[in-house]
């Protein structure tokens, strides 16, 4: 009997605890964008939640199975190019959309900060988490141009969304590393109390 290739995403990382934690926030069947959407982990978490995804990178080659399917948008571009000037950026082939979610994990590239904020629809929800200062003990990334400085995720996040939840500090898995994480909500129509179903 000849063994099964595994699935394109059977190695994939696991889903974000913080991330699934949150998830239940975005309005039912609403739009939500992976950025730096790399192997997809958090992609296929919402679509199966039936959420209508984008995954925006500049490889795709780690959601290529995915290319095609109902409900999938795949949007190829470097997220840092024009940004020779340090000027805030849009993101690329998306400059009009906005999104119900908006999911960022390991990546951080200030510049993108006032595009992310403009994509969230009203009452859209951010979820982003990623290394912060301190995590060069524990390896890679260890330059502060990809670690978010102490409280940096709030600053962005104040006069312009309602903060959920906030956290900073040292985590042992995945694998040893400081992180910061937020979930904020742009705030919109009075749609009653946030839940968690």
């Amino acid at each position: 009997m000849t063994a099964q290739p595994p699935a394109p995403h059977s190695s994939l990382s696991p889903v974000s605890p913080w991330v699934a934690r949150f998830a239940p926030l975005v309005r039912a069947g609403g739009t939500v964008l992976d950025l730096a959407c790399g192997s997809g982990r958090h992609l296929r978490l919402f679509h199966q939640r039936r959420h209508p995804v984008v995954g925006l990178d500049r490889d795709l080659s780690g959601v290529a199975d995915l290319a095609g399917a109902d409900g999938v948008t795949l949007v190829q571009a470097d997220l840092e190019a024009g940004d020779d000037a340090g000027d805030a950026l849009e993101l690329p082939g998306l400059e009009a959309r906005r999104f119900d979610g908006i999911v960022v994990t390991n990546y951080l590239h200030r510049p993108l900060f006032p595009a992310l904020l403009d994509a969230l629809a009203p009452d859209g929800v951010l979820i982003y988490e990623t290394f912060a200062v301190g995590n060069a003990r524990f390896g890679r990334p260890s330059s502060p141009a990809f670690l978010l400085r102490d409280g940096e995720l709030l600053e962005v996040a104040r006069g312009r969304l309602s903060v959920v939840a906030f956290e900073q500090g040292e985590i042992a898995a995945p694998k040893a590393a400081v992180v910061q994480r937020l979930c904020a909500v742009r705030p919109g129509a009075d749609t009653g109390p946030l839940r968690l179903d």
